[in-house]
């Protein structure tokens, strides 16, 4: 898979700025503030038809304009793709591939896979359980559309599940049926989302202990581990036996939305006793075991976004994550940086492979 041309209008902080790429490695050099982030995020919004940045898509807008509208020219296992991502003010989303549009949005997740490892990725390790699940969703989905399709329902039953039981504790009352309703439709959806993710983990963690070994010189050892209710117990014995508890805190208290993952550094947990760049490290290790997941899940290599590549990172492991970019298990390379001193030092002697646009 590669993007050739690509094409900004009104989007962020720009107003009009269009770019052939020609090298398997593409660095994206310039001053902060002068849109590196935007560029690779609208690369992201091409493939996954969302910001990787901002949650809500009138944020990208730049201001003063109505609308912004992003075009990439992309081959894909010997065929060209156009692809159309236009959003206006007051109007839905509409995305177009050759012209067509696509009618659902969720069909194109995973036809054009993206990994993007950006600065704030440091919440995937320091923040709340949110970043981590939606870590797993967003690498499972860009592999299996109808995990993607199991995790939109859970949450609308989850939600409606969650309105009951409030609705029932102002009302003094308790439908023990209308909540055993939610319940038959929540298992099999919770159980099956489990096993998705379970099921990734397992490919993960190997990807993962082979990418933080070579990144950090094999200083440390590391490991990650699923954290579940439903490890142990299925979700449909989970929601019975907690529907008292549930019906008094008014939400539901088990599920799949309770999931978590552990990281850890020898025996100790990450988020307490890493280093910056030993976080940094990791989330790179483990954004490169997602990226070889769905590469081997789809035999196609995703498109890899780096921001601000070397932020954090001492020169030794700074120079392995480039090497390793660089080497034939990775395909299309995008990443941003101040200086391309370092990619050129790390890169001598291979001009053919990088090439760099200044902003």
């Amino acid at each position: 898979m590669f993007l050739r041309k690509l094409t900004l209008l009104n989007f962020k902080n720009h107003a009009l700025h269009q770019v052939e790429f020609t090298g398997k490695i593409n660095c994206i050099i310039g001053n902060n503030g002068v849109g590196k982030t935007n560029l690779l995020d609208s690369i992201y919004y091409l493939c996954l038809t969302k910001s990787y940045f901002n949650a809500t898509d009138q944020q990208n807008i730049l201001f003063g304009s109505d609308f912004f509208r992003l075009e990439g020219y992309f081959e894909k296992q010997s065929e060209s793709f156009e692809i159309v991502y236009k959003l206006a003010s007051g109007k839905k989303k509409e995305l177009t591939i050759n012209d067509s549009p696509v009618s659902r949005l969720s069909e194109h997740i995973g036809n054009f896979p993206a990994i993007i490892i950006a600065p704030d990725d440091s919440q995937l390790i320091l923040g709340n359980s949110d970043e981590r699940r939606r870590f797993l969703d967003n690498s499972i989905s860009q592999v299996n559309r109808q995990y993607l399709l199991w995790v939109i329902e859970y949450n609308k039953i989850l939600a409606q599940r969650n309105f009951a039981l409030k609705r029932f504790a102002e009302a003094g009352n308790f439908d023990r049926h209308l909540i055993e309703a939610y319940n038959r439709q929540l298992a099999p959806l919770g159980d099956a989302i489990h096993q998705a993710r379970k099921t990734a983990i397992g490919k993960l963690v190997s990807a993962f202990n082979d990418f933080y070994s070579v990144i950090s010189l094999e200083r440390e050892q590391v490991s990650m581990a699923y954290v579940s209710q439903l490890n142990d117990t299925p979700l449909d014995v989970l929601l019975e036996e907690n529907m008292k508890r549930d019906a008094m805190l008014q939400r539901t208290e088990s599920g799949i939305h309770k999931d978590d993952i552990d990281f850890f550094i020898g025996s100790n947990k990450l988020k307490k006793f890493g280093s910056q760049g030993q976080q940094k490290s990791f989330v790179i290790a483990i954004k490169l075991a997602q990226y070889r997941f769905i590469q081997q899940a789809k035999n196609l290599p995703p498109m890899l976004l780096i921001d601000d590549i070397f932020d954090k990172l001492d020169n030794d492991r700074s120079q392995k994550l480039v090497e390793l970019i660089a080497g034939d298990d990775f395909g299309q390379v995008f990443l941003t940086d101040t200086d391309d001193s370092h990619i050129r030092e790390t890169l001598e002697g291979k001009d053919g492979i990088f090439s760099v646009f200044k902003l």
